[in-house]
């Protein structure tokens, strides 16, 4: 039960004492969606269990609005978008479903504003980047934003400015704060490779230019220089071009991680890039000793000569994806045990 709603005092987070306030990473942090439909309950337990690094999480249980296209559909200025059969599409004005990412977005808001009152150091929040959003939302005429150069770039501006307001608004909340703005790009694999499908599903929408994509990129990342994350959990994760775009850090499933990824990750930590380690599965399942979940990340520092001290630091664990899919009770067990997870890593680097 929420004590708070029977007036007990909130718990907030603090700074922990051994570290600066204005560090940058934690140990561990989540990626976004949690189960429930409850903003207060979530930013307890997300505040609760990333001491050190909590996020703003993502409620899409709650319907449209809530879910990730919806959200950031609702950040973007000047451009709005209505739920048809179809999904999400383009329209001339605020809508039912626009109003209502806003009202959502103010609770969650209004949660973690709560529950991290006082606290100083990263807080991290969500927003699906440009190409994913353009291979998502439709145009008037019902075929993807993908298939207008120019729809795009102007999603892209949309979203600058949006999202420029957004990460005020979290400075406000939470003064404390170091902001760290994570990028939603599940489709950048797709949009690269031309395996975004129109409208008709007969053909796919060509694949974009990645000087285009990278320009685009480095748009948004811009807005959290030094701490902008990019976040796929799709095969394939394109890391030379993200790191190229200006991310700070790559998030990623460290499950389909494969031999022709290796050397490329190895030179992003030593050029100094932060690696988001998905080590712990979305949805329900039985969870191994913590320390026994980094072992395939202790190796792969190994098979790359990389120093073991170097770990901890470049590392940031994670669940393998969001945990919209998974139960409450597996949730917070998930979060707990990447927390847990990372400190087998900080205690035992070797």
């Amino acid at each position: 039960m929420d004590e708070s709603r029977n007036g007990s005092r909130n718990e907030p987070v603090t700074a922990s004492p051994t570290e600066p306030a204005t560090r940058v990473w934690g140990a561990a942090t989540g990626i976004g969606s949690m189960p429930g439909g409850d903003a207060r309950e979530t930013a307890k337990a997300v505040s609760g269990s990333f001491e050190d690094f909590p996020h703003l999480p993502e409620l899409p249980a709650r319907g449209p609005g809530a879910d990730m296209i919806g959200r950031t559909a609702g950040l973007l200025v000047e451009v709005y978008a209505r739920v048809e059969p179809s999904g999400w599409r383009i329209g001339d004005r605020p809508g039912r479903d626009t109003k209502r990412a806003w009202s959502w977005m103010g609770e969650d808001l209004d949660a973690l504003e709560e529950f991290t009152r006082g606290y100083e150091g990263p807080v991290k929040v969500q927003a699906v980047g440009p190409w994913t959003l353009a291979a998502s939302l439709e145009l008037r005429n019902g075929e993807s934003a993908l298939s207008d150069p120019g729809a795009c770039r102007d999603l892209t501006g949309s979203l600058v400015e949006g999202l420029t307001a957004h990460l005020a608004e979290v400075r406000r909340r939470v003064p404390g704060a170091v902001p760290v703005l994570q990028i939603d790009e599940p489709s950048l694999t797709a949009v690269l490779r031309g395996h975004v499908r129109s409208a008709s599903g007969y053909r796919t929408h060509r694949a974009v230019d990645r000087q285009v994509v990278e320009s685009a990129l480095r748009e948004v990342t811009a807005l959290s220089e030094g701490t902008a994350v990019i976040h796929s959990c799709a095969p394939d994760v394109p890391f030379a071009l993200l790191r190229r775009a200006g991310a700070a850090a790559v998030s990623f499933d460290f499950g389909l991680l494969t031999e022709r990824d290796e050397d490329i990750i190895g030179e992003a930590v030593e050029g100094g890039t932060k690696l988001f380690a998905g080590i712990v599965p979305g949805t329900d399942g039985p969870l191994s000793d913590p320390a026994g979940s980094v072992m395939g990340v202790r190796t792969l520092w190994r098979r790359l000569g990389l120093n073991p001290g170097t770990l901890a630091e470049s590392v940031v664990l994670t669940p393998s994806c969001g945990l919209a899919g998974a139960s409450p009770a597996y949730a917070r067990a998930a979060m707990a045990h990447c927390v847990r997870a990372a400190r087998s890593l900080v205690d035992n680097p070797e």
